[in-house]
């Protein structure tokens, strides 16, 4: 992967965002890999898929490593949000709803 300054052509520039793209998505199904495993441990421990608390931690985790690397904070807040609901909606489905803690 190369620095963006090492660049110098559009087609060599859209090529690495092309292989982040691919990269973000790997990334992406390996954490809903982890959602599933989720939704097979919480009903041992009595855990519904909402755990408020959670929720604004992982959100705030966000938003603090955004901070860190320069992005914007309200858009990462905002993608966040969107994935934890996402990843909400995938265990409720195998969890069935309840009352989030």
């Amino acid at each position: 992967m190369k620095e963006p300054s090492e660049i110098t052509s559009m087609a060599e520039l859209r090529a690495e965002i092309d292989a982040l793209d691919l990269r973000l998505v790997a990334l992406l199904a390996d954490r809903a890999r982890f959602i599933d495993r989720a939704a097979e441990l919480k009903p041992a421990e009595g855990m519904p898929a909402r755990i408020k608390a959670r929720v604004e931690e992982v959100v705030g985790n966000a938003r603090t490593a955004a901070e860190a690397r320069g992005m914007d904070p309200e858009l990462i807040e905002a993608m966040w949000r969107m994935m934890v609901e996402w990843s909400i909606a995938r265990e409720e489905r195998v969890l069935g709803k309840g009352d989030g803690i």
